[in-house]
């Protein structure tokens, strides 16, 4: 797996980020965003979501858990996952997250809450807050995002 690093000075790079993915994003893709609270990873989302014409500030679904988006609302599906309040990664089954993966795509914030249940092929990213305030995004790249990572 190959690896990304990126670091973002501010929220308007970390909405710029989201919103590069979003160019490349397709039905079937897994988004993984990690890291501590307050670290961007609904900023992220949501320069992504806003990208994909959501006119809207999208809602972080830390209580709603499960926010799907469909067209015309944004130009290709996404559901938005945030697993912050589940205890226990068997919690997921229920959920029903594959069946989206059918005719769209998932941002799923949390996804170590998922336990080992992560899919392989899924995009995963960590943000970390530095000492400066920076962001600095570390991607692990499957083979299928190695062509469409979006940055140098």
């Amino acid at each position: 797996m190959t690896v990304g690093e990126l670091v973002a000075h501010g929220e308007g790079e970390m909405l710029g980020i989201g919103a590069a993915l979003a160019r490349v994003l397709q039905v079937g893709d897994v988004v993984a965003l990690s890291g501590g609270l307050g670290a961007g990873k609904t900023t992220l989302a949501r320069g992504l979501l806003s990208a994909l014409g959501l006119e809207e500030e999208a809602p972080s679904p830390t209580f709603a858990i499960v926010q799907p988006y469909e067209p015309p609302e944004v130009r290709l599906p996404v559901v938005h996952v945030d697993l912050y309040r589940l205890d226990n990664p068997e919690d997921v089954e229920e959920l029903g997250l594959d069946d989206y993966l059918h005719d769209s795509a998932l941002v799923v914030e949390w996804p170590e809450r998922m336990g080992e249940r992560l899919w392989p092929d899924a995009l995963a990213i960590h943000v970390e807050i530095l000492a400066d305030g920076a962001r600095r995004l570390t991607a692990s790249l499957p083979p299928s995002w190695k062509e469409r990572w979006p940055f140098p």
